[in-house]
């Protein structure tokens, strides 16, 4: 099995991944993403849009961003190159960890594949000059239905490591998580 599942305990639905890296002398290889693996473990495969971002400077903060249902996007994030700091914070009105955010550092070294689902807000933040980031999602981008959530929210106090953040007009005049616009809903289990 190329790779291993690791739910997040304390926000269902969350999914660390860890890929098997095969080297040698000349380099390595790894599966990114694996149909028959993601089934058996429950997850989403009907991925329909692929995407990258490229952060020129550390200390850039990329969202809050969400879709609503049913424009809803589930994410496969991983950083190809530096290091990111990944956020998803939980929606879904009636989930025990509704309000709540978990961050990670996904890094080109660690390889490190987060699976946000659904019903999620997500962001991150470069921690590297150059970082690039490469997300699978199960919805396309829709503008019209595009949601963001400001980065610096005082009730989510997520602490960003970024002095002086870089932040585009969009992300910057996001809405207070307790005033955003989410149609989400808990149904219990990893949903």
């Amino acid at each position: 099995m190329p790779f291993l599942f690791k739910p997040v305990s304390e926000i269902p639905g969350l999914v660390v991944i860890e890929p098997k890296v095969f080297s040698d002398d000349r380099g390595w290889f790894m599966e990114t993403f694996k149909k028959s693996e993601w089934e058996s473990f429950g997850l989403p495969t009907d991925f329909v849009q692929t995407s990258q971002s490229k952060s020129l400077r550390r200390g850039t903060i990329r969202g809050l961003h969400f879709q609503n249902d049913p424009f809803a996007q589930g994410k496969l994030v991983r950083c190809i190159r530096g290091e990111i700091f990944d956020v998803a914070v939980d929606l879904r009105r009636g989930s025990p960890s509704y309000g709540k955010w978990k961050s990670m550092a996904l890094t080109e070294e660690s390889r490190i594949i987060f699976w946000v689902p659904a019903g999620f807000a997500h962001g991150f933040c470069a921690i590297t000059d150059g970082a690039e980031v490469d997300y699978f999602q199960t919805c396309e981008w829709s503008k019209e239905n595009e949601h963001c959530i400001v980065w610096s929210d005082p009730d989510l106090n997520i602490p960003w490591p970024a002095q002086n953040p870089i932040v585009s007009p969009k992300d910057a005049s996001g809405r207070l998580f307790k005033d955003s616009d989410h149609n989400f809903v808990w149904k219990g289990g990893n949903n």
